[in-house]
């Protein structure tokens, strides 16, 4: 793998701040001066207590938020003083979310769901859309199941299901909230590893919130968040 130093930046933010209820007795800054950078390839492990900040990290990188004071740059794009469309388009063209619970659509079956993003964007699906969609399937391990519901299949399979659903638009940034959280330590460790296939082939930079320090271990860096500010970044080379 390439040093991450040589690689396109996806994610940058500087100076990065949030605070809660402003100019009121309540007013509390849950984030304090962030900076990060993530490169294309990269897969980094946030984790840290619960109360750190984490989930309000993981809200301002996915665009569902914006920084109280600081920039955020995605693709070089800085978005702070974006408008609502103009965020919301960057969101669904660059970022792709796996959440603890798949939140698949019942009724719809496998490939539906994974087809879901797409939908959304431009309506009926094409062939090339199908294709797409049917070989992601296959990527992770589930050629042949399109035609199930989600019913059908296990845990840790419709999790993958999940993150063919996230890869689908062929995102720059794969953001996991703890993706293995729900499941059994086996599955846990399946879905894992194709996050590092995933990472590997499409060389998206991916961000893994994860309270499992043995799945952190296994990232190429390790951010660890303390009281809303980054208490350490140890990349693998790092590590004893």
């Amino acid at each position: 793998m390439s040093d991450p130093a040589s690689r396109a930046v996806v994610l940058r933010l500087r100076a990065v701040s949030k605070t809660y209820h402003i100019a009121t007795p309540q007013e509390h800054e849950v984030l304090h001066g962030i900076d990060l950078q993530l490169a294309s390839g990269e897969l980094a492990a946030l984790v840290g207590p619960s109360g750190s900040g984490k989930s309000t990290l993981l809200n301002l990188i996915g665009l569902l938020d914006t920084p109280t004071s600081g920039e955020l740059y995605l693709l070089e794009h800085p978005t702070r003083s974006m408008d609502d469309a103009a965020r919301t388009r960057l969101r669904n063209e660059a970022i792709g979310f796996v959440f603890q619970f798949h939140h698949l659509i019942p009724a719809f079956s496998v490939l539906e769901n994974v087809l879901m993003p797409l939908i959304l964007r431009h309506g009926k699906p094409g062939a090339d859309d199908i294709e797409q969609a049917q070989s992601l399937l296959a990527d992770v391990g589930l050629a042949g199941f399109g035609a199930k519901k989600p019913s059908q299949i296990s845990g840790g399979e419709q999790q993958r299901v999940a993150i063919a659903r996230a890869l689908v638009t062929r995102p720059a940034l794969l953001l996991a909230d703890e993706p293995t959280g729900n499941l059994d330590t086996q599955s846990a460790d399946r879905i894992f590893e194709l996050f590092q296939q995933v990472n590997s082939r499409f060389q998206c930079a991916v961000l893994v919130v994860t309270h499992d320090n043995s799945l952190a271990a296994r990232c190429s860096r390790i951010l660890n968040l303390v009281d809303g500010r980054f208490q350490s970044s140890v990349s693998a080379s790092d590590r004893p």
